[in-house]
């Protein structure tokens, strides 16, 4: 039952796809074979030269990138992100350990209150 209700979807589908393809026959017809490409059209490189390469080229023309070695400057952003992540990363380990311990206080209760249905199991049965 369930082979037969897969196939006629898939059949239903084919006969789909072939009526879509009828339908829109005549508007893939008029378009033309080779397109004509635009230089500009919705790339990477098109974004590059028109929005960001403005904008890199005013930078470049500050005072204070001048002065500054490129090199330097991006080993001082490596070192504070680095140095960012290393408080995190203690951050998370402090809170981590938090956790740990009051998870490790709530067993030592639990436990507590096993003696304790235990303790009424002894009194019971006196």
């Amino acid at each position: 039952m369930p082979e037969l209700i897969a196939t006629i979807i898939l059949i239903g589908s084919f006969l789909g796809i072939i009526l879509i393809a009828f339908k829109k026959k005549s508007i893939l017809a008029q378009l033309p074979e080779n397109p004509k490409k635009d230089e500009c059209s919705l790339s990477l490189k098109c974004f590059l030269k028109e929005k960001i390469n403005p904008i890199k080229n005013k930078i470049k023309n500050w005072k204070y990138f001048k002065k500054i070695n490129p090199d330097i400057f991006f080993q001082n952003i490596l070192s504070k992100i680095r140095v960012l992540s290393l408080k995190i990363e203690n951050k998370t380990a402090n809170l981590l350990q938090k956790i740990r311990e009051k998870t490790q206080k709530k067993k030592i209760k639990e436990g507590d209150n096993d003696n304790y249905w235990q303790e009424i199991k002894k009194k019971t049965k006196e």
